[in-house]
């Protein structure tokens, strides 16, 4: 098929999907996924499983914008407040879910390798999800703001946890010593050189739109930026979420009217978003649940007990407000897009060692799980803790 006709296809049929959910009170984001269940592979096939990897780059495209749209939540005054919770909240979640799905896969009799790699997948959060329930709720608050920092920040945490687990997997598998490089120096060089280069051009941002008048000069001139650097992000390795979210704190934090400048990328961006999660729900095959098993049950499960007892735990290490201590852990329950982005890597890694089908089906089998109930926990948590202004 044309690949304009399947793009047309997903935000037509998405948006309609996402109104069907909105009557039931469900998150839009929800009817969006399954839009893209029944238009995929799981579904009629009218988008292909190639014509879904044709059309990658508007996934990386849409979470460059929104990784970009969390930096406007991460003004100083925000981080001086919530910064201490934002990252100790993140760290605990992250390792919480790590360590219980890698004692939990031990316990059912699978190698230690394969618990590892599971455990590191199952410390990911994606923020895509997250972010549009927060955005169709209007959401503001401490929980709000905590939890756009968490789900960003995670993927930091869940670079140097893969790093780590994966190189004790090689360990294990191929019976060599540690990599100090790589499990180390790589994960930390790519974590600063990805913040560092968003925010050097996040100055440049700065400086070009404080000469700009025109909103749409200012709106053509910050996508450009986001496109650009997701575009050197992938090429040279670094993280898109990152470098992207940090352009966007430059910009929140440096220019006198940032506000003008997020309010532009929001005009335009709905399209984009509405597309990406109908294709990555396009590439999510529903066959594979029953074949996930116990283990597959077990690792759904305790993941996110652990996002949740870990993102309290350290809510109350913080001294977090108590609705952050609360409800935070369950607005992070999504993986779509970094589950697709983690099962491209196990693949590649372990390619050929069994483990590598195994982690990919259970990792994209509960991703289905993950995508219609995560944005249903997360508009209740916002709801609870009173920060929804619709």
């Amino acid at each position: 098929m044309n690949p304009f006709i399947s793009v047309g296809m997903a935000i037509i049929i998405g948006v309609l999907f996402g109104k069907i959910m909105n009557k039931f009170k469900i998150p839009a984001v929800a009817g969006y996924v399954i839009a893209g269940l029944v238009l995929g592979i799981s579904g009629v096939n009218v988008i292909s499983g190639e014509m879904s990897e044709k059309l990658s780059f508007i996934g990386d495209f849409a979470l460059g914008i929104i990784a970009f749209n969390i930096g406007s939540e991460l003004e100083y005054s925000v981080l001086k407040k919530l910064g201490k919770p934002i990252f100790i909240i993140a760290f605990f979640e992250a390792t919480f879910a790590f360590i219980l799905v890698t004692l939990v896969t031990i316990l059912l009799g699978e190698k230690i390798y394969t618990a590892l790699i599971l455990g590191a997948v199952a410390s990911a959060t994606a923020p895509a999800a997250t972010v549009m329930v927060l955005n169709e709720l209007k959401a503001k608050g401490p929980l709000t703001s905590t939890l756009l920092g968490v789900v960003a920040v995670d993927d930091a945490i869940c670079l140097m946890i893969y790093a780590i687990a994966s190189s004790l997997a090689k360990v294990f598998i191929k019976h060599t010593s540690i990599n100090m490089y790589s499990l180390i120096y790589l994960p930390i060089k790519e974590i600063v050189l990805s913040i560092l280069s968003g925010f050097v051009l996040g100055i440049l941002l700065v400086y070009i739109i404080n000469k700009l008048h025109k909103e749409s000069e200012i709106q053509i001139v910050a996508l450009g930026f986001i496109i650009t650097l997701t575009g050197l992000s992938m090429k040279y390795h670094l993280s898109p979420l990152l470098s992207c979210m940090s352009l966007g704190v430059a910009v929140s934090n440096l220019c006198a009217h940032s506000n003008d400048v997020f309010a532009t990328i929001e005009k335009f961006d709905a399209p984009i978003i509405t597309a990406f999660f109908v294709l990555a729900g396009a590439r999510l095959d529903i066959s594979l649940i029953p074949k996930i098993g116990l283990l597959g049950i077990c690792y759904l499960i305790f993941r996110i007990i652990g996002k949740v007892s870990g993102a309290y735990v350290g809510g109350i290490i913080s001294k977090a407000p108590k609705t952050v201590k609360k409800y935070i852990g369950y607005g992070l329950f999504s993986q779509i897009g970094v589950a697709i982005g983690l099962a491209i890597v196990v693949g590649r890694e372990f390619k050929g060692t069994g483990l590598d089908l195994k982690v990919i089906t259970i990792l994209l089998a509960t991703t289905i799980i993950t995508e219609i109930i995560g944005p249903i926990f997360t508009k209740q948590a916002i709801i609870k803790a009173k920060e929804s202004n619709i």
